[in-house]
């Protein structure tokens, strides 16, 4: 999880002061207050923030559960060069082979 994300996270969070909490992978977003209409206005967050998308089949009560689940889907969608983006394949030659 990134920084910018923890602090996209926090205004969504309405169980918990603005800085009461230490977000960690394991932390329930539902038991800190996001409901299921502030997971729609968070998902719009994400999207803007990120400029992604995250695929219809991830929206869904399992990827809002924890930080770390919505964590998962937003870095499998980020560009790898985004640092905890998801890793490229190699590059393939013609004739299949690595590339040079």
């Amino acid at each position: 999880m990134d920084a910018r994300f923890t602090a996209l996270l926090r205004p969504f969070l309405k169980h918990t002061g603005p800085d009461d909490l230490t977000l960690t992978p394991d932390t329930d977003l539902r038991a800190l207050g996001v409901d299921s209409m502030q997971a729609i206005e968070l998902l719009f967050a994400v999207e803007d923030t990120y400029g992604i998308t995250l695929p219809d089949e991830e929206l869904n009560d399992t990827t809002f559960a924890t930080a770390g689940s919505l964590w998962r889907v937003i870095a499998a969608q980020l560009p790898a060069e985004a640092g905890d983006g998801p890793a490229t394949a190699p590059a393939t030659g013609a004739d299949g082979g690595a590339a040079a």
